[in-house]
């Protein structure tokens, strides 16, 4: 591959998820777990009173770096939302957990939620694909992670989740 259209190595990385990426079946499923599973592990070894925070500044750090990577990888591909770019799950799926309590059903049901939401993909989530490169490939997650957040919050007010 020509050095010209190979995106430089720390935007694969990052829009890889480190090569979760490329793991077959089910990249951005994978890259969603994995995101769980991170955040359920270091938010159980964090101060409550930071955890909010934490996880707010992760996800919108995520997010920006997320968006050049994701654009660059892409472009390398010449595709416009390729498989293997799975920052956005990340974005996403960290958003859907926010201000949720650390029990096994939170995390479950913000899996599930943004699972959902990202494929089902309900407006305004599909158009933010139109957005340019790793604009649209970042924010229809980030929309879909919101959807969940709302549904899992209230899912919590209601009493479901206990």
């Amino acid at each position: 591959m020509d050095d010209a259209v190979r995106a430089p190595r720390w935007a694969t990385v990052t829009a890889t998820l480190f090569g979760i990426g490329y793991l077959r079946p089910g990249p951005g499923t994978c890259a969603s777990a994995v995101t769980m599973l991170s955040w359920a592990a270091l938010a159980s070894r964090t101060p409550e009173s930071v955890r909010l925070p934490l996880l707010l500044a992760l996800a919108v750090a995520v997010t920006l770096v997320g968006i050049p990577a994701a654009t660059r990888a892409a472009r390398a591909a010449a595709r416009k939302d390729p498989g293997f770019v799975v920052i956005d799950e990340v974005a996403g799926q960290l958003i859907s957990l926010v201000a949720a309590p650390l029990k096994w059903k939170t995390f479950l049901a913000g899996f599930i939620l943004f699972r959902v939401f990202d494929i089902l993909k309900p407006p305004p989530v599909r158009q933010m694909e139109q957005l340019p490169g790793g604009t649209g490939i970042v924010l229809d997650d980030v929309a879909a992670g919101i959807y969940a957040l709302a549904v899992m919050q209230l899912l919590l007010h209601l009493g479901l989740l206990k």
